[in-house]
């Protein structure tokens, strides 16, 4: 039975990754894609979230939200994501973005939905979700499960303390950690563990295929390796948020208690507790480690059945 999902972006290369494996998976029933600012700016983000969704020809509604946190702005990701936030890959132009407000459409399809069944995929700073929820919070017991792509339990990837994604709006995902509803955390300990190589994207190539698989291999040989893994390869971040859904089983995750540091150096660091010793109820579920050949199996399968 596919979950609904609303899905809240910042494109991004392992955006566009994550976005065709949500668009490729029976398991998902897509039902919004909302946009932020982030990797790069909304002036860009917009325009690449229709375009992944329509090489794909997805009828999907794609609205446009927040261009900056809830307090300062944006800082755009270029060195990873390229001035153009897709690596350098030209994409055809999608269909237009829907009328409004991000955060207005989340409210929208959520009064529409019964209680405890809307899945949020946040795979970008948590601004749009935050901004829904804190404007109209019985809303939250609509929502079943929020799942993100942010933090880290140990070294950062923006500053040595935190995230990207925890690190741009660290108030709005403060915001998402507090709602009551269930939270999964996919953070960086658990996406290096998808570490894209020459051989992965040599794997894909060979795969049959059409133009969005093309477009994917393309994407992740852009992806410029990591001084982290010593230039072996780079972390694939966001498509693990979807595969949660897509394949539980690629995963293992433990319970627990998550909150993130709002000012100081070490603003945007998430501080998680696996071992509950601040005695807290844990309110996250904290995946831990990924079948790495399992998920870019899965990538490939999925995305190369795409048009």
């Amino acid at each position: 039975m596919s979950r609904p999902v609303l899905l809240d972006c910042d494109p991004g290369t392992d955006d566009a990754i994550a976005l065709w494996l949500a668009v490729a998976s029976p398991e998902i029933d897509l039902q919004l894609v909302t946009v932020a600012g982030g990797n790069v700016g909304l002036e860009l983000t917009l325009p690449n979230a229709r375009a992944v969704l329509g090489l794909a020809d997805a009828r999907v509604p794609v609205v446009g939200g927040a261009d900056r946190p809830l307090i300062g702005a944006f800082r755009s990701e270029t060195r990873v994501h390229g001035t153009d936030g897709l690596g350098g890959v030209a994409l055809p132009e999608g269909p237009p973005a829907a009328p409004g407000l991000a955060a207005d459409a989340i409210r929208a399809r959520l009064r529409a939905a019964p209680p405890d069944s809307v899945t949020l995929v946040g795979i970008g700073p948590a601004t749009n979700f935050a901004l829904a929820l804190a404007t109209e919070p019985d809303l939250a017991g609509r929502v079943a499960e929020i799942v993100l792509m942010t933090g880290a339990v140990g070294e950062g990837n923006w500053t040595a303390a935190a995230e990207f994604n925890a690190a741009m709006d660290p108030e709005a995902l403060a915001i998402l950690l507090g709602c009551g509803r269930p939270v999964t955390l996919a953070t960086l300990d658990l996406t290096a563990q998808a570490l894209v190589t020459p051989a992965r994207v040599a794997a894909l190539r060979a795969r049959e295929g059409g133009a969005c698989l093309r477009a994917c291999a393309g994407i992740l040989a852009a992806l410029p390796p990591s001084r982290r893994f010593a230039q072996r390869g780079a972390p694939l971040h966001d498509p693990c948020a979807v595969a949660w859904l897509v394949a539980p089983e690629l995963f293992t995750h433990r319970p627990a208690v998550a909150s993130v540091v709002r000012d100081g150096p070490d603003r945007g660091r998430t501080r998680i507790d696996r071992w509950g010793r601040s005695g807290a109820p844990a309110n996250a579920r904290l995946l831990e480690t990924l079948d790495a050949d399992g998920f870019f199996a899965q990538l490939g399968e999925r995305i190369g059945a795409l048009r």
